[in-house]
């Protein structure tokens, strides 16, 4: 992978990891689709390493929310009392929602990899993706905030957030769903899948790291790395900004349709190729 290619998918994961869109879909579709013969693991490592740059986007923009949880958590500790704060009681919902997707991501991660060497089958799963958000718009009543989370509410999303380990099927887009099928706001839904993927990809992150380093060409790949994290970072945090004023004023149908549109014209193309 060259620096020029590393750039154009550092803007396709900074755009589309916060929009219910699917990254991981897109950084398979567009090398797909652009005719780009990238060697499949050190590609996988690539696309999971660049995460990290949307991550340092999502902790920029929620810094002030992130340091209250933690201080707030560590407080709860040592009073001995860990949920009777809010911003405590939110931090360990969080903690607790990401643990379906770190035991999914230990137990599934070759069938994950496989998927991502497949266009038809991330084809496939923008249609699921799309369903989801069809689903989330018609069924949530959009009533709840954050401050009245309770444990089933953080293991419903968290469980949505382990099935968009598979590329194509969105993890803002089904952890945003679940939420509104919990009846949250729309901001809400999207805070709450914000704030969770911040865990999720630091152990992704360190698990891809690990590869990176066992990997022979690890070297070599750190110069598109670089290209790669930094775009993904800035255009992640312009990304969130939009995304959340978008969604204090419009609904998901859009991005369902963007999703059924691209899942169809990819399966046809993988069909006809």
């Amino acid at each position: 992978m060259n620096i020029l290619q590393a750039v154009v998918l550092g803007i396709v994961q900074g755009l589309t990891e916060f929009l219910p869109v699917s990254s991981s879909a897109h950084l398979v579709l567009v090398p797909w689709a652009l005719g780009w013969e990238l060697d499949p693991e050190p590609a996988f490592v690539f696309n999971v390493l660049i995460q990290l740059g949307t991550l340092v986007g999502v902790i920029v923009y929620f810094r002030a929310d992130l340091l209250s949880l933690v201080r707030a958590a560590v407080r709860g500790l040592v009073s001995r009392h860990p949920l009777a704060d809010p911003d405590s009681r939110l931090a360990w919902l969080i903690a607790l929602a990401t643990l379906p997707a770190a035991a999914a991501g230990v137990l599934i991660k070759p069938l994950v990899e496989q998927a991502f060497e497949n266009p038809a089958i991330v084809s496939a799963e923008l249609l699921v993706t799309a369903g989801l958000l069809w689903l989330g718009e018609r069924v949530g009543r959009r009533q709840r905030s954050l401050t009245g989370l309770t444990a089933h509410d953080a293991l419903w999303v968290g469980i949505a957030q382990a099935f968009a380990l598979f590329p194509g099927i969105s993890r803002s887009g089904s952890t945003i769903a679940a939420g509104l099928g919990r009846d949250l706001t729309r901001t809400d839904a999207a805070r709450l899948s914000f704030l969770m993927s911040v865990p999720v990809m630091i152990g992704a992150g360190a698990i891809a790291s690990l590869d990176l380093l066992a990997s022979p060409t690890a070297f070599a790949q750190l110069a598109p790395l670089a290209a790669g994290f930094a775009v993904a970072a800035v255009v992640g945090y312009i990304s969130i900004r939009w995304f959340l004023g978008y969604l204090s004023r419009r609904p998901l149908t859009p991005f369902a349709i963007y999703c059924l549109v691209v899942g169809a014209a990819g399966l046809l193309a993988n069909l006809y190729a």
